[in-house]
């Protein structure tokens, strides 16, 4: 595959053309051209936003997103490892739009709940809702890593945000000195995607292990064991031997990264070892967007909501969804947000429509390449339960693949993901995606 120049890379992020075609499900008609507001144009709030507009064409929609142009997260450890293209991965908002939806293109920067108004960066007045939605995905927690920092990140690159950053640790590859060090450090829970870092493991190790030979990834792991491991631990043994070296946090060494240094490449962690890396993927901890903070939304660094529909246990006629919210079992992916934006559509229609409000249930799927035509999952069904006197979220008939599936089984496994991944842009952006390229 062509890797695409900086002068590409500006136009993929700056805007394109796309067009229509909806297979989202339909939620109840609701009455009268109510006032919706969607913050968030990744999965979470551009599936919500599609429903809400498929029932009732004469609802007023409006999604707000920052860019023009939204570069999917999931997928993108793929393109690392060579089996996608940056262009497949990027996708605009000219479907979306086309379905009668208004897309902004600003920040939004305040929210007040008492008056339902929410604030734009560029807006000259505060826009009213009647429903809000808020979808803002993740923010980072640099000052927990002495030396990280939005700029530091330029230089190591948590590509843990889809865009500028995914393309920037993929340049890095690239350039990367046949026999370089490329050291990974990944987080405590919670955080986007919990297999996500060792996917992206094997990625880097497959190009190293093809583009690079002699050289080599450390990664350490705050935690002590991760989502997948036994699978993982299969592919490291039979794909990368003496390529990738990982290193779990144990009753007698603690992995967590605790200060890196931009300038030299020095990683160290909390038991005291460093390492000089010719490049550092510095995946910090996390919480939920800025703007859920902002507005009072948080407990902790994420959104509690009630399980039964994702409202907001802060704010009236608030909803969260997607990596922000607070979802107990159901980890933080692209499949869960689509799936809590089909209970939250449902939900806002039956409260408009003044109907019967049904406890939603919920699903998710993670796929993970481990190697060329080679991939494992894990997921299943969540339902609201109790837990502690609490409301809580929980997963029942969960699935996962085996260390000793067959290559046939796996190869299938690969193609179950590559077609959810062309189906859901569809939906989501209303366009046929660009096909992945090797």
């Amino acid at each position: 595959m062509t890797e695409i120049t900086r002068r590409e890379f500006a136009l993929l992020t700056a805007g394109a053309s796309v067009a229509a075609a909806s297979q989202l499900p339909r939620p109840a008609l609701a009455a009268g051209p109510a006032k919706i507001i969607v913050i968030g144009g990744g999965p979470g709030g551009a599936a919500v936003a599609n429903r809400l507009k498929s029932a009732d064409a004469n609802l007023d929609v409006t999604l707000i997103e920052p860019k023009e142009k939204y570069t999917t997260c999931f997928q993108s450890n793929v393109y690392l490892g060579g089996f996608r293209s940056f262009k497949s991965l990027t996708h605009d908002y000219t479907g979306v739009k086309k379905r009668g939806i208004n897309v902004v293109t600003d920040t939004a920067t305040a929210i007040d709940t008492s008056a339902k108004t929410v604030t734009l960066a560029r807006g000259t007045s505060p826009l009213r809702y009647d429903r809000l939605v808020v979808a803002p995905g993740i923010d980072f927690k640099y000052e927990t890593i002495e030396g990280y920092s939005p700029e530091a990140a330029k230089i190591m690159p948590h590509a843990w945000q889809g865009g500028e950053q995914t393309w920037l640790l993929k340049e890095k590859l690239l350039a990367l000195p046949n026999g370089g060090l490329v050291v990974m450090s990944v987080p405590s829970n919670p955080y986007r995607c919990p297999p996500g870092p060792y996917e992206r493991a094997c990625m880097i190790a497959h190009f190293l292990k093809t583009k690079k030979p002699n050289a080599r990834l450390i990664l350490f792991d705050a935690k002590k064991t991760y989502s997948k491991q036994a699978v993982f631990e299969e592919a490291f043994d039979e794909y990368y031997k003496g390529i990738v070296e990982i290193n779990l946090t144990n009753e007698i060494d603690d992995f967590n990264v605790v200060k890196v240094d931009a300038k030299t490449g020095i990683v160290t962690t909390k038991a005291g070892r460093t390492e000089r890396a010719a490049l550092a993927n510095i995946i910090p901890a996390q919480k939920a967007g800025a703007i859920a903070s902002h507005a009072g939304l948080t407990e902790g660094d994420w959104c509690p909501v009630h399980p039964e529909n994702f409202t907001s246990t802060k704010a009236r006629d608030v909803y969260v969804l997607g990596d922000a919210a607070i979802a107990n079992d159901m980890p933080k992916s692209a499949y869960s947000a689509v799936s809590q934006a089909a209970v939250v559509a449902t939900d806002i229609i039956a409260s408009l429509e003044g109907k019967p409000r049904v406890r939603g249930t919920y699903r998710n799927t993670c796929w993970s390449m481990v190697a060329p035509d080679n991939s494992a999952k894990i997921g299943g069904d969540y339902v609201p339960a109790t837990k502690d006197g609490k409301p809580y979220l929980e997963v029942k008939e969960p699935f996962i693949s085996k260390p000793d599936d067959s290559a046939e089984l796996r190869r299938q496994t690969y193609q179950e993901s590559a077609d959810w991944y062309r189906t859901i842009v569809a939906d989501l952006f209303g366009e046929m995606p660009v096909k992945a390229e090797r």
